[in-house]
């Protein structure tokens, strides 16, 4: 099997906060198309926005947005951004994801039962944490898989699905929201209302397959990379050659 093997040393909370922010700069770089394709999406059909694409220009599907990007305005469109997504991740990615073990931890204190509470409280603000950690070791304990990258890709995901689900109705509304003409709308849910009033419920998942690749793929990217540099990075720590 390609990849680092678990160590018997588990990684300590600096292992993990490096591993996750350097895990998730990458997988941005890797699937930021797909988010720039994603917004362009759901904001398609508003009449006014400091953010909108040309009058003539009408996105189909992921791949047509994509194409028509670069044949109006350039590939490196499909990039704007980047450089504040990349900072992001690094401040606050490297915190809830290479954290999350260590805060599920000291609030389970081991015990089995307290694992409905944690999914529960938690699954609003980080679906995708909660639900790679339930598939994992549901995965685990069915011995359905090892703890190797096989277990990790369907995980991942598992969560990018589940997440974009959850995620899509709130995601479409803040894109509406933050790209719409000052007063246009009174606050978000006055954005929501209209949203369902003019264009029905399906109107929120606008964009779902876009999100749904974005976040899939960005989960499988980051988590097995991150899954692999804990264990290089616990690795080096424990190596008898290595200066610290």
């Amino acid at each position: 099997m390609v990849g680092f093997k678990a160590t018997d040393v588990p990684p300590t909370a600096t292992v993990k906060f490096l591993g996750a922010g350097t895990a998730a700069c990458i997988a941005d770089l890797i699937t930021f198309p797909l988010d720039t394709a994603k917004v362009r999406l759901q904001i398609q059909g508003e009449r006014q926005g400091p953010v909108r694409a040309t009058a003539s220009a009408q996105y189909r599907g992921v791949l047509g947005t994509i194409l028509t990007m670069v044949r109006t305005e350039g590939p490196r469109s499909l990039y704007n951004g980047l450089v504040a997504g990349l900072q992001r991740q690094m401040s606050f990615a490297s915190v809830r994801i290479g954290l999350y073990d260590s805060v599920k931890q000291f609030y389970t204190k081991g015990s089995e039962r307290t694992s409905p509470n944690v999914a529960r409280n938690a699954i609003v603000n980080c679906a995708e944490l909660v639900t790679y950690d339930l598939i994992k070791d549901a995965l685990l304990k069915a011995n359905l898989m090892t703890d190797d990258l096989p277990c990790h890709f369907t995980s991942a995901f598992g969560a990018g699905f589940c997440t974009t689900v959850i995620a899509s109705p709130v995601d479409v509304v803040k894109t509406r929201y933050m790209n719409s003409a000052l007063g246009q709308y009174s606050s978000a849910g006055h954005c929501a209302l209209t949203m369902l009033q003019k264009e029905g419920p399906r109107a929120f998942y606008k964009g779902f397959m876009p999100s749904f690749l974005r976040l899939g793929s960005w989960n499988v990217v980051m988590f097995v990379t991150y899954e692999q540099l804990k264990r290089a990075l616990m690795a080096a720590c424990t190596s008898p050659e290595a200066p610290f």
